[in-house]
């Protein structure tokens, strides 16, 4: 892994070749070719979700670390690879692009890959600031209904979905004014939530840093700000858009709830001290047009409230897991109510199967479309303004904008 990155260059300078022209509209059994950018822990899960498909073939990988590029040949040992990624998206054999890169850079990779004329999976927080939401909006219009986009918010491929559904009527939930959830989780002493180690070859000559900090700051190369990117605000919305949005994906799909009018967030760095700047112990309120609260805590030092939701009617409650989800009646109004248990189970690697369907089938809904994604990402935003602003914020629907 000591090489450097001018030798991996000439390595990669086949995949540099141009490739004939193709149409993109495959018919229901063709072969999906697929090219990734960010093949890194996510970047390798969604990869491997990915040509487990049938008729699924990975031929490019692009991501701006040496070592990236040789561990994605476990996965796609045939692709061709690559430190630019702009170089993939010339492959015009290559019918969509699954994006996994860190927060700062979907709007960079997705508007490119969306102009290039590819279908496009992208991961979750789909933008980073409202800025960039508004700019992949264009680019998902100005590409049109035949390209397909799916943001990586996986619960909304869950088979929890039709089960919430079934529970989520007049007279068994009644009128909802409250979602109160939990993200939760404990490390042990010594090894901090998200903290990954630097390796000895995290060095300018095998990290593009230029093309890692994209839009961000300018500032010198440092290999803990690359590896973990999640500690700081220049290229991470923190466990808001690690978490948080998952949990808002999945009722913002369900409730078709739109863009909050108001968010607080508060809470603080009490646990890690160890040079992050996002919270580790955090409190989101979420104001809706609905008339639905929103209320998300989350903390890194203590698991026992794990992670969940309780939607609260005043004829019932749905409550969510990522395992499980049930329904219990307020006896006080359903005196003969009965609990009931969702039956329809989930299905591994749903959402990715979901995403190469719609590739195949341009007139078949994805499960997590761009509006639902862009929907999430500005509730998201929202909630880091707040705390970083030290305020509540609110949503201009006129002019779209926090304010």
């Amino acid at each position: 892994m000591q090489q450097s990155r001018r030798n991996f260059i000439g390595k990669v300078a086949t995949g540099l070749a141009g490739t004939l022209a193709t149409s993109n509209v495959l018919g229901a059994n063709e072969r999906v070719r697929i090219g990734i950018i960010g093949p890194g822990a996510r970047g390798s899960e969604i990869l491997t979700e990915a040509v487990a498909c049938a008729n699924v073939e990975c031929v490019g990988a692009a991501d701006v670390y040496t070592r990236r590029l040789e561990e994605v040949k476990r996965i796609a040992p045939n692709t061709k690879t690559y430190l630019d990624y702009r170089h993939l998206l010339d492959d015009k054999s290559i019918d969509a692009v699954l994006i996994a890169t860190p927060q700062h850079l979907h709007c960079e990779h997705f508007t490119a890959a969306l102009e290039a004329g590819k279908h496009v999976y992208q991961e979750k927080t789909m933008a980073f600031t409202v800025e960039h939401a508004k700019k992949m909006r264009a680019a998902y219009q100005h590409a049109g209904p035949r390209r397909a986009v799916q943001v990586g918010h996986q619960w909304t491929s869950y088979g929890h979905v039709p089960d919430a559904h079934s529970f989520l009527k007049p007279e068994l939930v009644g009128k909802v004014t409250m979602i109160e959830a939990h993200m939760y989780r404990n490390t042990p002493h010594g090894k901090p939530q998200w903290a990954r180690p630097v390796y000895p070859d995290m060095t300018p000559e095998n990290i593009v840093w230029k093309s890692f900090l994209g839009e961000a700051p300018q500032v010198p190369f440092d290999a803990n700000r690359y590896l973990n990117w999640r500690f700081f605000w220049d290229y991470s919305g923190g466990n808001v858009y690690e978490n948080m949005c998952h949990q808002l994906a999945f009722w913002y799909k369900i409730m078709g709830l739109r863009i909050p009018k108001a968010v607080t967030m508060t809470g603080g760095l009490y646990l890690w001290k160890d040079g992050r700047e996002v919270p580790d112990t955090m409190n989101a309120s979420l104001q809706h047009e609905e008339e639905v609260l929103f209320n998300w805590t989350s903390g890194f030092g203590n698991d026992k409230l794990g992670v969940t939701e309780e939607v609260l009617g005043d004829n019932g409650t749905i409550s969510h897991t990522p395992q499980s989800i049930r329904y219990t009646p307020q006896k006080v109004n359903r005196r003969d109510g009965n609990e009931m248990a969702g039956t329809t189970p989930n299905q591994r690697g749903a959402h990715m199967q979901n995403f190469v369907d719609c590739v195949r089938d341009p007139g078949k809904q994805p499960n997590c479309p761009f509006e639902l994604g862009y929907r999430v990402a500005i509730a998201c935003r929202m909630a880091v303004e707040s705390y970083r602003q030290g305020r509540t914020v609110r949503w201009d629907a006129t002019r779209e904008e926090i304010v």
